[in-house]
């Protein structure tokens, strides 16, 4: 791992910092579309994923049990109601010892799934904050992988150009010293002649020439 990110400082920093959970973003496995995740991350991304699962369960567990809570309470209140209005409260109080029975089952249930979830947020923001750190240092690893390609590409290309404006240079000069020659037959041998060696060289396919003198190069 890069040495910046394994600093104390840097790492204090970071400590406590809202971090969202990366295996719920879609775009977290688009880091890694080139070359796939590496197996080290992967299996730390199971992990937190396997702990988001347990949480999730366990609060829905809770969440079932406090809505039968509820509903325990409620026909409570209804029975105690039924009571008051009759004398013949044997098979309510019965009824009224069955829901106090269920709601104390409730409470212990809710007690336990509270004591399950204890330490789940902690460990899950501990996974999640050194899967962000595993991330981190191997995107900005890519990333410099990819400045020194890039740094490689630029100079391949300032090279290119400083070829490019020489072998254009080089073309001009051939091009006017065809367009000289020319000249020169065209002064010495006059036009009825060279236009008949035209004929068979044809020097406008085959000798391509300037009409002006090229720019000199820079």
């Amino acid at each position: 791992m890069n040495k910046n990110i394994e600093d104390k400082d840097f790492l204090e920093i970071l400590k406590g910092r809202h971090i969202p959970i990366l295996t719920l973003d879609p775009k977290w496995e688009l880091l890694f579309a080139d070359e796939g995740i590496p197996e080290d991350i992967r299996q730390k991304a199971d992990e937190l994923n396997h702990l988001l699962s347990v949480q999730s369960i366990l609060r829905g567990q809770m969440k079932e049990r406090k809505r039968q809570k509820s509903q325990l309470l409620e026909e409570m209140v209804d029975l105690r109601e039924q009571a008051r209005q009759t004398e013949e409260n044997v098979l309510i109080e019965q009824e009224l010892q069955r829901h106090r029975e269920q709601i104390n089952e409730c409470n212990q249930k809710l007690e336990e799934l509270t004591e399950a979830q204890i330490g789940l947020p902690t460990q899950i923001y501990e996974l999640n904050f050194s899967l962000m750190l595993m991330t981190m240092d191997l995107c900005y690893r890519n990333m410099q992988e990819n400045t020194d390609k890039i740094r490689l590409s630029n100079e391949w290309i300032r090279q290119v150009r400083i070829e490019l404006k020489k072998q254009l240079i080089r073309k001009q000069e051939s091009e006017f010293h065809n367009y000289q020659i020319y000249q020169y037959m065209h002064d010495i041998f006059g036009p009825e002649v060279i236009d008949v060696f035209d004929l068979e060289y044809d020097p406008e396919k085959w000798h391509p020439v300037l009409d002006d003198k090229p720019a000199s190069g820079g």
